[in-house]
């Protein structure tokens, strides 16, 4: 929910908040979908982020965030968040982000096998 500190100068949610929801419904994912196990594991780093913003959000508007996976390589992989105006669905917003799996022991780059992309897959939606 979009709440009084999000909203700028403008009178609506300032785009560095979307930034904040995109990586907060990433986490939430992984969260929600990663055994305990591998949360102990792996983490993840962002290394880029891309959003094209198409309708702005305003003071006490509820918002709907949904994710899935796109291609990986080595460590790498594409995310893909949508977030939308849950009253009415209208997207506020689409991003592209580049992930990095870590290993949690020793903090480097862990390339990302099939049992990590599975788990990533699941719960995974467009809108």
């Amino acid at each position: 929910m979009a709440e009084k500190n999000d909203i700028d100068h403008l009178g609506h949610v300032n785009n560095v908040v979307y930034v904040r929801w995109v990586q907060e419904v990433a986490t939430a994912h992984w969260l929600y979908t990663a055994s305990e196990e591998l949360r102990k594991k792996y983490t993840w780093v962002l290394l880029r982020h891309e959003i094209d913003y198409r309708n702005p959000a305003f003071l006490g508007n509820k918002i709907t965030g949904y994710t899935w996976v796109g291609k990986h390589e080595g460590p790498k992989f594409e995310r893909f968040v949508t977030l939308l105006h849950a009253a009415d669905g209208n997207v506020l917003a689409k991003s592209k982000t580049l992930w990095c799996l870590l290993d949690y022991a020793s903090m480097r780059p862990k390339r990302i096998e099939e049992d990590i992309i599975a788990t990533l897959q699941t719960g995974s939606q467009a809108p």
